[in-house]
């Protein structure tokens, strides 16, 4: 007991001043950014709000990207799409800048976390407002999509990222017992990425997060339908990165159209890719001219598959958020609804008491459930997959509600749409949508089910219901796709020590979690001695060059005594290896030569 007592004190007292250094607040630096410019305060001219009418048809790819606010169409102005020569440029800029950065501690990389989230958190309504400006989305779908993400992610890396970087050993197996085996992670230079329109902010900080955290330097390509909110957001993270003293020129934010994404997939190390298929394949194209690694997370036709044993109530509420989320914005959205039998009734029943309850309008004039649909002429592509149905036999049983719209803005709406009788010859049940629409399909049997979910040429994600975890469990291990929720929708994202990435049409390759973060790092394998200079590597007598006659008989026994199935002819063959190698100047091979 004497010797045990100072040891159980030292552990109560280290406990006792871990619990009172957390209650102590960090010293966080505050970071200044200018967001005068960014604001609806009410202060702006006639001569600089006025409304923007976009062409129809295909946008011209001129030398400006155009800035408007879809739910309300008030023009936001125009930033320069960055010539394919301005693109190297800013490549060669951040390739100099990460050359200092590879050698920065974890422990400068966390401050500079800190600072970022220190920001998000005292700015959330800022950052939310700007994104609900730039692509349509509410407040509260910007707060759960934008912020929650990102702080998480966050939050994951100043925990664990150090620990996934460092050099993780490995077993040396049989023949190498007196080595020592590990994997190095190192920066690979310049990480690009081009990213989707759905999520402004989180897009352009989930890549940088995991680039500039793993010691590389960052380039990213946003979207030119939310390029306004992406360079306001390269600001916050140009002063987070001043403030812990980082290298001028290590992040940059780009925006263009199609030259300035393949200008980007040239120049850089490796590339992100967030977006559709069709463009997924362009990319994948052009980085096979440099052989440089990609990263695809494509389109989704999550199914979302609920059981007849559930609690309804929850599970609509689900269901709807799922369906709804950012107008469609939700790049784990589900899109089909495929519902047992026993329980459809009440299932649409339900949901469309719940939709015709939706207000939909613009997000910043009023409280409204959903907002704009963020890409031009989206809502025409909506409703032509909802016509498609219709002419096939499908059936329109509950629609949403439209708020106060201005006349020029109208175009940007879709009403949340509930359609039954659908079924898999529908573009509705194939094509990503994108959308607030809600198809339901009733199912009988989890193998049914199953066969339904599978029978999609995505596979990003899925959601299952059932009262009974097990039986849930078993319906997602079936599906093929890259990410799966039991008994909730999108939480996976939210574990952000998970990767994230589809198959088949949905991409490949992952961002997010440990697979995501050393997505980023040159891997390398590495053996050395493990007890240098004592044990050294010395090629065996019967082995070395001329070799001996006996060299394949060792050869043989080297590998049965290292290898084989049956313990005593492993203890024979190592008799016979040390027999082999004790003999004395075994005499070489003799090989005729010709005359």
């Amino acid at each position: 007991m004497a010797f045990w007592w100072p040891l159980l004190v030292l552990g109560v007292a280290f406990v006792v001043c871990r619990f009172l250094l957390m209650l102590l607040p960090p010293s966080v630096p505050s970071i200044e950014v200018d967001a005068s410019d960014v604001l609806e305060d009410g202060s702006q001219t006639k001569e600089n709000s006025y409304i923007y009418i976009p062409r129809k048809g295909k946008a011209l790819q001129t030398d400006k990207v155009q800035c408007y606010e879809p739910a309300t169409m008030k023009y936001l102005g125009f930033t320069q799409a960055s010539t394919p020569a301005e693109v190297k440029e800013h490549v060669a800029q951040a390739r100099e800048a990460q050359k200092i950065w590879a050698s920065s501690s974890f422990r400068q990389r966390r401050e500079f976390l800190r600072i970022l989230l220190k920001y998000i958190i005292d700015h959330q309504e800022l950052i939310c407002e700007v994104s609900s400006r730039d692509t349509g989305k509410t407040m509260v779908d910007a707060s759960l999509g934008e912020i929650m993400t990102t702080c998480e992610k966050i939050t994951w890396l100043l925990a664990e990222g150090e620990r996934w970087l460092k050099p993780e050993y490995r077993s040396s197996g049989h023949s190498m017992l007196h080595k020592r085996a590990k994997v190095e992670f190192y920066p690979l230079g310049v990480i690009g990425a081009i990213v989707s329109w759905n999520y402004p902010f989180h897009n352009v900080f989930n890549p940088m997060l995991a680039a500039v955290f793993s010691g590389n330097a960052a380039v990213i390509k946003v979207s030119e339908h939310t390029s306004w909110s992406g360079l306001f957001y390269f600001r916050i993270i140009q002063a987070a990165l001043a403030a812990v003293g980082a290298p001028d020129n290590l992040v940059h934010i780009i925006t263009g159209f199609t030259e300035t994404g393949q200008a980007l997939v040239s120049s850089v190390d490796k590339i992100i890719f967030v977006g559709s298929p069709g463009v997924g394949k362009m990319i994948m194209q052009k980085a096979s001219e440099t052989l440089i690694p990609v990263t695809l997370v494509l389109g989704g036709k999550d199914a979302f598959i609920v059981c007849e044993d559930v609690d309804l109530p929850t599970v609509v509420q689900v269901a709807m958020r799922g369906a709804l989320q950012s107008s469609g914005q939700n790049c784990t959205g589900a899109e089909r609804f495929y519902v047992h039998e026993r329980i459809y009734p009440d299932f649409v029943a339900q949901i469309v008491t719940l939709v015709k309850s939706i207000a939909v309008g613009p997000p910043l004039s009023g409280r409204y459930d959903m907002g704009a649909i963020c890409v031009q002429e989206h809502s025409e592509t909506l409703e032509n997959l909802v016509n498609d149905a219709l002419d096939k036999g499908a059936e329109i049983v509950g629609r949403g509600s439209f708020g106060h719209l201005g006349e020029d803005a109208v175009d940007q709406f879709f009403p949340p749409t509930v359609i039954v009788n659908v079924d898999h010859t529908m573009r509705l049940m194939q094509e990503e949508t994108s959308g607030p629409i809600i198809p339901i399909m009733k199912f009988s049997s989890d193998e049914e089910v199953i066969k339904l979910a599978n029978d999609s040429n995505y596979g990003l994600g899925c959601a299952v219901f059932s009262g009974n975890q097990k039986r849930a469990i078993a319906i997602a291990s079936q599906l093929h796709c890259g990410v799966a929720a039991i008994n909730d929708f999108a939480s996976t994202y939210m574990c952000q020590s998970l990767p994230f990435g589809g198959v088949k049409h949905s991409g490949f390759g992952r961002f997010a979690g440990v697979e995501g973060l050393r997505a980023c790092c040159l891997v390398k394998s590495v053996v050395e001695d493990r007890w240098w200079p004592y044990i050294k590597t010395v090629i065996p007598k019967p082995i070395q060059y001329p070799v001996a006659e006996t060299a394949f008989e060792f050869q043989e026994s080297l590998v049965e005594a290292l290898y084989g199935l049956n313990v005593w002819d492993r203890l024979r063959a190592l008799t016979s290896v040390v027999k082999i190698i004790s003999e004395r100047s075994p005499k070489p091979i003799n090989v005729k030569k010709r005359e």
